[in-house]
């Protein structure tokens, strides 16, 4: 094959698969400490995604143009805006950080009808951000499907004054249900859904309070497996 073939050839099979460039998101861990052991929400992604079909994950999705301009009574702890921020680059701005925040708590009304109570603002029922962690940050590899740089927010059930009873299924989210982050034998997860949840669990058993700015970490992926690196 000439050198122009290969040149050729090359071109072709770059428009053919073009580099994605990884989507900002966010995931919302809900956790319930009001039992013996703490319960976090999960539930099972529809058979006709794209990405991760039949697979148990947390509520979260894209942050959409539209979560810049979604209202908040209480802004982000000055610890997690400074941690969302770092190694983010130019592309995130302290807005677009609150946006992700502001995304997965919306996610988490559409796909499983929950939302954040009486931590809303009385007068414009705008979500209090200030009750929200971080607990990890995650970049899907090159060649995967869907590309995602997705940071993971957590929070406990009474402190955002959810209500667990107007839990329902939607399209997004099936058979959701709270499991103990000390037993996860039983539901088909994402390697990293796994990583995120051993993060947790360590963190809570050296501080069940999960106290703000605690380490974070980001997930990338190699070939020999995830590399774990501290923000």
């Amino acid at each position: 094959m000439s050198s122009q073939d290969t040149k050729r050839l090359s071109s072709v099979q770059t428009q053919a698969k073009p580099r994605l460039r990884p989507r900002a998101s966010a995931s919302l861990i809900l956790i319930d400490r009001s039992g013996t052991s703490p319960t976090v929400l999960v539930g099972k992604r529809s058979s006709g995604h794209v990405f991760m079909p039949d697979l148990y994950v947390f509520p979260g999705g894209r942050r959409d143009p539209r979560d810049h301009a979604l209202p908040y009574s209480r802004d982000l702890d000055r610890r997690v805006l400074t941690q969302l921020l770092a190694k983010a680059g130019t592309r995130l701005t302290p807005n677009g950080a609150r946006a992700l925040a502001l995304a997965a708590i919306r996610e988490l009304r559409e796909e499983t009808g929950l939302i954040f109570g009486s931590a809303q603002s009385p007068k414009t029922g705008a979500p209090d951000l200030s009750c929200l962690r971080l607990i990890a940050r995650a970049v899907t590899p090159p060649g995967a499907i869907r590309r995602f740089d997705n940071r993971f927010f957590a929070t406990f059930v009474d402190e955002a004054a959810i209500d667990p009873s107007a839990l329902a299924d939607s399209s997004e989210l099936q058979d959701l249900r709270w499991i103990s982050i000390f037993d996860l034998s039983n539901l088909k997860m994402p390697e990293i859904t796994l990583a995120v949840l051993n993060e947790l669990k360590i963190l809570l058993e050296s501080d069940p309070s999960l106290p703000f700015g605690s380490a974070v970490h980001i997930y990338s992926r190699r070939d020999t497996g995830f590399v774990r690196t501290r923000l």
